[in-house]
C-alpha cells in the first residue's frame, strides 16, 4: 500500500505537479480586486527542510525539484519558471546553489495572497498542525516586517472534509479550494468526491483542485472519472492532468499523480501543454514515464 507523510515526499515530482498547477492558478485568480478566499483541506506543515531526517531520508526531491532546479532557467516554461522561482525564494539562495527549504502550498498559498485575502488551513494530526502554526507565524511576521501585509490567516487543528461546510460559500462569492489528502485510507477517495459534490451545491462558482496519488488501487483509478461526472451533472469546466514518472507495478515508491480542477483558468491547458512535456523529461525515469492533460468546455 503506498504510504505517505508529506514530509518524506517534499519537492517530489507529484509537488512539481501540484505545486507548478496551484501558483498558475492562483495568480489568475489574483487579476481581480476583489477579496479571495482559498482553503487547504490537508495542509501538512507549511514548510520542509530537505535535509531534515524526513526528507533526506526518501531523498524524493532529487528526482523532482532538484532536476528542474539543475535545467538552464530560460529553457523551462513559464509556467515552470515561476514555480522554480518561487521555491527559490524560500530559500534567499540564487541560482545553483543548494536547496534547503521546501515551501508546502500553505506557503505558497501564503506568499501570493494579498491582505484582502482569506487564508484557511486545515490539519487535523496535532504535531503537524502545532508546526503548520509555527511556520505561518513566522511568514506572517516576515511579510509584515518587509512592509507588506499579509492575507487574513486561519490555522485549524480540525478535518478538512469537515471544516469546508462552515465556509462556502465565502462572502465575496470567490474562492479556491485545494484537496490533497494522503489517501492512506480508502474511504478518502470516497470523502473526496462528497466534498467536492456538496462544494459545487454549496459554491456552483468557486475553483476546485484535486490532487490524487496513482496507485494500483481501483479506488485512485475511478477517482477522476466520478469528479468529471459530477463536473458535467453541474455543468461546469474541468481539467484532468497527469505526470507518471516510472512503471508502478513493480517499483516502490509513488509512480505518477493527478490534478483534477473544476472552473479552472481558461489559460490553464495551454499552458499545462508546454509543461507537461517538459515534466517528462526531466522527471521521467523509465520508459512508462508520460503525462496526459484532457479537458471540457475549454
Amino acid at each position: 500500500m503506498f504510504s505517505y507523510r508529506h514530509a518524506f515526499h517534499a519537492g517530489n515530482h507529484a509537488d512539481v505537479l501540484k505545486h507548478t498547477v496551484l501558483i498558475a492558478t492562483l495568480r489568475h485568480l489574483l487579476q481581480k480586486d476583489t477579496a479571495l478566499a482559498v482553503l487547504d483541506t490537508h495542509a501538512g506543515t507549511g514548510l520542509y527542510r530537505l535535509d531534515g531526517d524526513f526528507a533526506s531520508t526518501s531523498g524524493e526531491a532529487a528526482h523532482g525539484i532538484t532536476r528542474l532546479l539543475e535545467q538552464p532557467e530560460q529553457a523551462l516554461a513559464p509556467m515552470l519558471q515561476d514555480y522554480v522561482q518561487m521555491v527559490r525564494h524560500f530559500n534567499g539562495e540564487r541560482q545553483g546553489s543548494k536547496l534547503r527549504n521546501y515551501p508546502g502550498s500553505p506557503a505558497l498559498l501564503h506568499h501570493l495572497l494579498r491582505g484582502q485575502d482569506h487564508l484557511r488551513l486545515c490539519e487535523l494530526l496535532p504535531v503537524d498542525a502545532r508546526a503548520l502554526a509555527g511556520n505561518m507565524l513566522q511568514l506572517q511576521e516576515l511579510q509584515q516586517s518587509m512592509g507588506s501585509k499579509p492575507c487574513q490567516l486561519q490555522v485549524l487543528t480540525e478535518d478538512g472534509f469537515a471544516a469546508v461546510k462552515r465556509f462556502l460559500p465565502p462572502p465575496s462569492r470567490r474562492g479556491l479550494l485545494l484537496c490533497d489528502p494522503s489517501y492512506e485510507i480508502k474511504s478518502d477517495y470516497g470523502k473526496v468526491v462528497a466534498l467536492i459534490d456538496e462544494s459545487l451545491r454549496r459554491f456552483a462558482t468557486g475553483c476546485y483542485a484535486v490532487w490524487y496519488p496513482i496507485v494500483a488501487r481501483h479506488e485512485a483509478h475511478d477517482l477522476p472519472k466520478r469528479l468529471k461526472v459530477l463536473a458535467e451533472k453541474a455543468g461546469k469546466n474541468w481539467l484532468h492532468a497527469t505526470l507518471t514518472v516510472k512503471g508502478g507495478r513493480q517499483l516502490a515508491g509513488l509512480p505518477g499523480s493527478g490534478m483534477f480542477l473544476i472552473n479552472p483558468p481558461y489559460v490553464l491547458k495551454e499552458s499545462l501543454g508546454q509543461v507537461l512535456p517538459q515534466l517528462v523529461q526531466w522527471l521521467g525515469q523509465d520508459k512508462y514515464a508520460g503525462f496526459t492533460l484532457e479537458s471540457a468546455g475549454l
